[in-house]
């Protein structure tokens, strides 16, 4: 057991005595009628309560014989700008293609927003991920303006890794594809500079992210993997959501985007692909291979029309061993609903009603991203001397019920809106599910009117499916 014995009482901050404690440790041990101690921003003790109520001296003790406590959920691929001041409109019309709706639509309404909108989007995505329990998350490499985001995701108490918007491949024939790529790497050099991950103790820090498909030269994707290597960072883009991306690649180099990147000896385990709902077998051997992550977004590969339950190959991820994980891509308000849905479409494509536990969901959404991120010594479980970031989730509800099994329960039953309280580096940031680090109301009211001013500025039409009077 987590529970370690103490020669002298261990001082606490926070003592939260007789929850319900998932661990994620490496036993995977559910204690009940646990108890979890806080010092600072780390977990000092994890055991039983009788035990570690004679062992812990706490400034602060909360009863927690009505929650289930668990780490801290991790989002992996989440858009932060762009969605979060515009979720309600529209994007296109049903004759438009994808292509044209993200061309069209979805692009423009991202570099309409100025920084003060950006700076608001960040923290309205920063309260829906700690209101249901996210207290870390991968951004999509989407920010134009990363200083304003950076100073707003402060201020919430949030955890995360986000990027600027870097395209380095040269559209038009004419322009200078050396210049092009010159001026995304030095992006990237930029922003690794001026926020850097020195580990533990970072809580924001900037990554070289790249938007991905066929939107980067070979150059950009090496000085990317180069930077992550050389500091320890990640590489996160998106890949091969639909056949456009393989059709893409091999028309110009006569191979699909995954054998494309290990030629060019980018993958590897500092590399997180998002999507890769259209892969081959051989692709997903080269995953295997390389130890890249693969991070899963269900709500946008389900109503995007992906065609994952023919074509999508992650239950054989799974079963290799690929660390995959979810992600909410901003179009989900928690994770945990994004790895119901996962489970429940592969478990009706596939028909095995055991494909995809309860445990797997809970690993997707905890452990897997924490590994992926070099992290797992840090966050993902809770363990002393790990950060102190960890939900309480309310049990005093009629969707839980009594609480026979806490992991299935959590991961298939439980509503997302029990979360009730959340710590980040040992601070509350949620209490009785309201945020204490941002004023909600004022956010909130900004959210709606800046939104309407972002999608003025586009000129694109409202569409509504039925006349609105």
């Amino acid at each position: 057991m987590s529970e370690i014995p103490f020669q002298t009482p261990v001082k606490a901050d926070l003592l939260i005595s007789g929850a319900t404690l998932i661990t994620m440790n490496a036993e995977r041990q559910v204690i009940a009628d646990g108890a979890i101690a806080i010092a600072g921003d780390r977990i000092v003790a994890v055991g039983k309560r009788e035990a570690l109520t004679r062992s812990v001296v706490a400034r602060e003790v909360i009863d927690g014989r009505r929650f289930v406590v668990t780490p801290g959920f991790v989002d992996a691929h989440i858009h932060i700008t762009g969605d979060p001041l515009t979720r309600g409109f529209a994007r296109g019309g049903p004759d438009d293609t994808w292509s044209d709706k993200l061309q069209k639509w979805v692009i423009p309404i991202f570099k309409a927003q100025t920084a003060a909108d950006e700076r608001l989007s960040a923290q309205c995505a920063a309260l829906a991920m700690i209101r249901y329990g996210t207290t870390c998350f991968v951004e999509a490499g989407t920010v134009l303006q990363l200083d304003a985001v950076m100073e707003g995701l402060d201020e919430s108490g949030i955890r995360g890794r986000v990027g600027e918007w870097v395209e380095g491949r040269a559209f038009n024939p004419a322009d200078d594809q050396a210049k092009v790529s010159a001026a995304a790497i030095a992006i990237l050099e930029s922003e690794v500079e001026r926020y850097p991950d020195r580990g533990g103790d970072t809580r924001l820090a900037a990554w070289p992210l790249l938007v991905g498909h066929s939107t980067n030269s070979d150059d950009v994707w090496r000085a990317a993997k180069a930077l992550a290597d050389q500091h320890g960072l990640r590489v996160s883009a998106h890949m091969s959501p639909r056949a456009g991306d393989p059709e893409w690649f091999l028309a110009r180099y006569n191979r699909r985007p995954l054998e494309h990147l290990a030629d060019i000896d980018v993958l590897g385990e500092t590399v997180m692909l998002t999507h890769l709902a259209n892969i081959d077998q051989s692709e997903l051997d080269l995953l295997v291979q390389s130890g890249a992550g693969a991070i899963h977004c269900p709500h946008a590969a389900f109503q995007g029309g992906f065609g994952l339950t023919h074509i999508g190959l992650f239950p054989e991820m799974l079963d290799r061993g690929v660390n995959l994980m979810l992600g909410t891509d901003g179009m989900a308000a928690d994770i945990l609903s994004s790895g119901r849905l996962m489970a429940s479409v592969f478990r009706d494509a596939r028909w095995d009603q055991e494909l995809i536990p309860a445990t797997t969901v809970l690993e997707m959404a905890i452990l897997n991203p924490a590994r992926a991120m070099g992290m797992a010594d840090q966050i993902g479980s809770l363990d002393p001397g790990k950060k102190a970031d960890l939900v309480l989730h309310d049990t005093d509800l009629p969707e839980w019920g009594p609480v026979f099994d806490a992991v299935g329960q959590l991961a298939f039953s439980a509503p997302s809106s029990g979360v009730h309280s959340v710590w980040i580096d040992g601070v509350r940031v949620l209490d009785d599910g309201r945020a204490t680090q941002l004023d909600e109301e004022k956010v909130l009211a900004d959210a709606r009117q800046a939104g309407r001013e972002v999608i003025a500025r586009t000129g694109l039409p409202t569409r509504t499916p039925w006349p609105v009077l």
